[in-house]
């Protein structure tokens, strides 16, 4: 059995929706509270566990890149080699509104996936700190784990648009529907359980 155009852009905005979400959970759960502050002769030097949070942050800060730039061809990409208009897709008020919610959403995760992991390599990287009190903070617990939640939004929005634009594809071209009307189906099931029991 062939997989459709559709199934794969589809299973390619859940995968990597899915991954991003999962690579932010182990990064909360891997990054410690704080560091250990070594003094020395005129500054504090903070040592932090080896730990894969800074990795794990960067890893889905791409996974939810390419889930939205899949997300974005879900949307605009020529299904069966039909292009349909920017206009007639999102003519219907709930294609833009959930258009502008998966891309402001993708926006907001990604904005704050690079801003904790950002911080947690700042954090790792300039050790050194001439305050004799300094504590050697990490970034602040919670940020990966909300991100990762804002991730998999984004990859369900996008899912979501996908199949709005089916739908608005299907009205601008004017395709029949192959399982038929909805009261055909109804007939239809009615006339042969009617010839079975007679």
């Amino acid at each position: 059995m062939a997989v459709s155009q559709t199934t794969i852009i589809a299973l390619g905005v859940a995968f990597f929706g899915a991954m991003a979400f999962i690579f932010a959970v182990l990064a909360e759960n891997k990054k410690p509270a704080r560091g250990t502050a070594v003094p020395m002769k005129d500054y504090v030097m903070c040592k932090f566990p080896n730990d894969p949070t800074v990795a794990l942050g960067s890893l889905s800060v791409v996974s939810l890149l390419i889930s939205a730039a899949l997300g974005l061809v879900a949307v605009f990409f020529p299904y069966k080699g039909i292009f349909v208009p920017k206009n007639a897709l999102l003519q219907g008020m709930t294609m833009r509104v959930f258009f502008l919610v998966a891309a402001l959403v993708t926006l907001f995760a990604e904005a704050m996936l690079m801003w904790v992991t950002i911080t947690e390599g700042l954090h790792r990287t300039l050790n050194r700190h001439f305050d004799p009190n300094y504590e050697c903070p990490t970034a602040k617990t919670g940020l990966f784990g909300g991100a990762a939640f804002l991730a998999l939004d984004a990859a369900l929005f996008w899912l979501v648009c996908q199949m709005l634009t089916l739908n608005a594809r299907a009205d601008y071209l004017e395709e029949d529907d192959s399982k038929g009307a909805y009261g055909e189906v109804l007939t239809t099931y009615y006339d042969s359980n009617a010839a079975e029991h007679t």
